[in-house]
């Protein structure tokens, strides 16, 4: 334990306690989440980080002197809720029990209090460790002051805020007021988001410098900063922590007033007798018995997830203490009576958890069986609408709930949240119902805050609430057994849907928070993924056509060339066998015909795998001939075959499923058919792209960014050869290759821009000297030296992948340009394959992942245009970084001038962003 101050922004974790848990209650119904909260995350931190003195600071009631200042400071700030309110006191009373001095100051905040007691502490010499998750607070570190984020376990030194921010800390307060704070109602200047706030910083130095050359900044932005010139210095007052407050009638000094002391044990054991804290009471022991999970300061107790549950701990049956409290209130709705009563609680209730129950996982296909909601953690109902065995108790008519419940489910002011509505919004609008106002969804909230992890709500029930919800399994078997929903008994049905949105109701009390706590993580949330789901719903709905009798003349085509290739395998290994067969291939290879051995199994056997047989493939014929049959069996019967049979009868067109929740980096994935992984570097797969087909009347048109990466690597690196080739419109493999080779630009041959261009590429890929000179077929010395001369030539690029690698060793993972947190598990692993593989990952992956990003703004940006227009063009795939649209022929000249232009606006980088189209009557000519 050192000379360190420990300070815990208080009103900021009474707030994240109370949306991290679910609702709670004591014995007597008192809500108890937010203790639950208060006292797991002090006991953490306090065990994290051992300090000789702490306080706890929490908000005063009344005005503060900001008020004065500007009346409307705060004003759109919800009220506490009610059953916050309720627990301010006992958590009072319970941190100090724990032996935190707490800290209230009349007409300052907390901020304020935590500012002033920092800047004492570092004039003391001490160093100040604050907790908090309010950005506000990076204005006070410094050498001596870091902040630390239990939520995302997140610590903000100077190097750290200006990685976050993109400015220094003692920048801060000018990079707020540009920007504004929306929680305070603290207003900006209009339009300006961080990254222009950064640049106006970065290019005029501060705050002043910015307001001094207002005049020479132009556009609307610029226009904007002007209006906002009168308000800037008020709001620079309103955002600065004051840390010269006057605390003597509260503390002595840091020294003598804020030393940590013991946890009082019979307090707390008659804290939690009195509130149910079951868990931590026995922790306790008895009155001299163990001391519990927390020790005194300094030692190390074991460490667990912060949130694995309210009191640390679950019971042997995986339901967490307290629990019983709200589990099982769940109703079956049968009468109007009961349907109008929930009617009702919807219609008024913040936020309602909804969730359907059909009769398949095809979206397209199934149809509804019943409908489960919650507003209340705790509480469900379900509404079986389509039960069918026999014996079944009368149920509501499915048409007539349906259209009762239209106007409140079509509207977009009533707040709906569910687990991958996407799905539900197909099976209400196969019912005639458009599913509007989505605000929440659980699968995208796991998403964005841990996307490393599986996102399905019943591994979140367990790994959040500590719950085991009912297994789908249990209620409609499987195998040959299973039976569909619509055959579920009554009552076991609603055990299983209204559980269904009552845990998704608790998760996201649970999670949201955890993603609300970051800026970055909140704009991927509310701003990319809730939107991005709507228009994936969309796309999905629309389809693609496809020409099924071209198709079937391209299978025949394929069955020729295939039993050609088997004919020219046997005669290569001298009579037939079974070209599938590792166990047969192996015997010819390394028996018959003996081919080298490149790699072996586990079972020590040689490997006949698809590395294997690539490399055999560049000295022997049967690999190769066996590779280009692998490659077309698998056309034949993944598409050829298979896409006619899965034209959906009511449409006429297939209906590709997006997964929005897959891929780490955030890139869709396509299934059912997977419409991303056909093909295109031989001509069997692009003659496959020719049988989808536009509309009679209608062409397809496809938008893809140009060298994405590549220009995401310029403005991530800030390297000013690849920013300078891109902003003057160069070639950039070319331009590389200039650089690389010595040579001018025009003098750059064929052949030296393939090397630069697989060197672009492979380097952000992390290729090796090893790869290179495989893929150039060069000696390993020259790739070497190619590498060498490359980072020479582009530094930045050289200082941002060594500073990533750092920085993901430190934080375990890595962000895009909007804030997408990716996660790298394996970055410190003691086994060293996987390690370089983390680290390949981290250098690529906020590539990927902003690329990810931006072709999701730009889908937003296009269907809310073709919206507001009212246009009859249709997005009917996304597929990487293309987005492939079809055109009625009237409206063709719009979209091609209107397409790139939506594309290039969605994000200002520092480089200029550029989306080519291409227009033909099929996808392979279009692309």
């Amino acid at each position: 334990m050192d000379n360190t101050l420990l300070l815990v922004d208080g009103s900021s974790y009474l707030y994240r306690a109370f949306h991290a848990l679910p609702d709670l209650r004591s014995p007597d119904g008192h809500p108890t989440g937010a203790m639950h909260g208060m006292v797991n995350m002090l006991r953490r931190l306090r065990a994290d980080f051992p300090a000789a003195y702490i306080a706890c600071v929490f908000d005063a009631k009344g005005k503060t002197f900001r008020d004065d200042l500007y009346p409307e400071y705060k004003a759109t700030r919800a009220s506490m809720p009610e059953d916050l309110g309720k627990q301010i006191e006992p958590i009072h009373e319970v941190v100090r029990h724990m032996g935190w001095p707490i800290l209230m100051v009349e007409g300052v905040e907390a901020d304020d209090v935590i500012g002033t007691l920092a800047a004492q502490a570092t004039a003391r010499g001490m160093n100040t460790v604050v907790s908090t998750g309010d950005k506000d607070l990076a204005q006070l570190v410094n050498d001596k002051v870091m902040l630390i984020n239990t939520m995302s376990n997140e610590k903000l030194d100077e190097a750290g805020v200006v990685a976050k921010f993109g400015v220094p800390p003692n920048r801060i307060i000018d990079y707020l007021t540009l920007i504004g704070d929306t929680v305070d109602n603290v207003p900006g200047v209009s339009k300006c988001g961080p990254k222009t706030a950064v640049k106006w910083l970065a290019l005029h130095g501060s705050l002043d410098g910015v307001i001094e050359n207002a005049h020479t900044i132009g556009g609307a932005v610029g226009a904007n900063l002007q209006a906002a010139l009168e308000w800037l210095p008020k709001g620079r007052e309103l955002i600065t922590v004051k840390c010269d407050c006057d605390l003597t009638n509260h503390l002595v000094s840091i020294e003598e007033s804020l030393i940590g002391r013991p946890e009082d044990k019979d307090a707390l054991r008659d804290f939690f007798q009195r509130y149910g804290f079951k868990t931590m009471l026995k922790e306790l022991g008895p009155n001299s018995g163990n001391p519990g999970r927390f020790v005194t300061p300094g030692t190390q107790p074991a460490q667990a997830p912060l949130f694995n549950s309210p009191e640390g701990a679950a019971d042997p049956n995986g339901t967490l203490p307290g629990m019983a409290v709200i589990k099982g209130e769940y109703e079956t709705v049968t009468t109007t009576e009961a349907l109008e009563r929930w009617l009702d609680l919807i219609d008024k209730a913040d936020l309602t958890s909804v969730d359907t129950e059909t009769t398949s996982l095809d979206p397209m296909m199934a149809e509804m069986v019943g409908i489960s909601l919650s507003v209340e953690a705790g509480k469900g109902a379900y509404i079986p609408l389509a039960h069918r065995y026999a014996g079944v108790p009368e149920q509501l008519n499915r048409e007539e709930v349906l259209e009762r419940m239209k106007p409140w489910l079509e509207n977009p002011d009533k707040p709906k949240l569910g687990q991958n509505l996407k799905y539900d919004a197909h099976i209400f609008e196969n019912h005639g119902v458009k599913l509007r106002g989505i605000v929440h969804d659980t699968l995208l909230q796991s998403y964005v805050f841990e996307s490393h992890k599986p996102h399905d709500m019943d591994t979140m029930a367990m790994r959040h609430l500590g719950y085991t919800t009912i297994p789908f399994v249990d209620v409609c078997g499987k195998g040959v057994n299973q039976i569909c929903f619509d055959q579920v008994e009554l009552g076991r049905a609603t055990e299983y849907a209204a559980e269904d949105s009552d845990i998704t109701l608790r998760l996201h009390q649970t999670m949201i928070g955890h993603v609300e706590s970051d800026e970055g993580l909140n704009f991927i949330y509310r701003k990319i993924e809730l939107p991005t789901s709507v228009v994936l719903q969309k796309i999905e709905r629309n389809g693609v056509l496809i020409d099924a009798d071209k198709l079937a003349t391209q299978s025949n085509q394929l069955a020729v060339r295939i039993a050609e290739l088997e004919q020219q395998a046997y005669e290569l290994a001298g009579g037939p066998f079974n070209l599938g067969s590792p166990k047969q291939i192996g015997e010819i290879f390394f028996g018959k015909l003996q081919l080298p051995v490149i790699k072996k199994t586990a079972t020590g056997a040689p490997s006949t795998d698809e590395e294997v047989l690539q490399k055999l493939a560049e000295d022997y014929p049967l690999p190769k001939i066996l590779l280009e049959h692998r490659g077309l069996s698998k056309l034949k019967s993944t598409y050829t075959d298979k896409l006619p049979k899965m034209v959906n009868p009511n449409t006429g067109r297939v209906h590709t499923n997006y997964a929005q929740a897959v891929a780490i980096t955030g890139r869709l994935a396509s299934n059912d058919p997977n419409l991303q992984n056909i093909p295109v570097r031989n001509a069997e797969g692009r003659r496959i792209r020719e049988a989808f087909i536009a509309n009679p009347g209608s062409v397809l048109v496809s938008a893809d960014y140009s060298q994405i990466e590549l220009r995401i690597m310029a403005h991530i690196s800030g390297d000013e050869a690849m920013l300078r080739a891109f902003a003057q419109g160069e070639d950039i493999h070319r331009a590389t290759a200039a650089e690389i080779f010595g040579i001018a630009p025009e003098d750059v041959e064929s052949e030296q821009r393939r090397y630069a261009k697989v060197i672009n590429f492979g380097l952000i890929y992390g290729m090796s000297a090893f790869g290179l000179a495989q893929n150039l077929g060069i000696e390993r010395s020259a790739a070497s030296n190619y590498i060498e001369r490359y980072f020479q030539r582009f530094a930045g690029v050289k200082q941002y992948m060594d500073e990533t690698r750092l920085q993901a060793k430190a934080r375990g993972y890595v962000e895009t340009v909007f804030g997408r947190r990716l996660w790298l598990p394996e970055i410190n692993s003691p086994n060293g394959p996987r390690r370089a593989g983390a680290e390949r990952a981290a250098i690529n992956a906020p590539m990927q992942g902003t690329a990810a990003d931006l072709i999701k703004l730009a889908m937003i940006a296009v269907q809310d245009w073709i919206e507001q227009e009212k246009l009859g063009t249709r997005m009917i795939m996304q597929v990487h970084d293309e987005l492939v649209l079809d055109v009625p022929e009237a409206e063709l000249d719009l979209v091609k001038q209107k397409l790139p232009e939506l594309m290039a606006g969605v994000a200002t980088l520092k480089v200029p962003l550029v989306a080519e189209t291409g227009v033909g009557p099929n996808w392979e000519t279009a692309h």
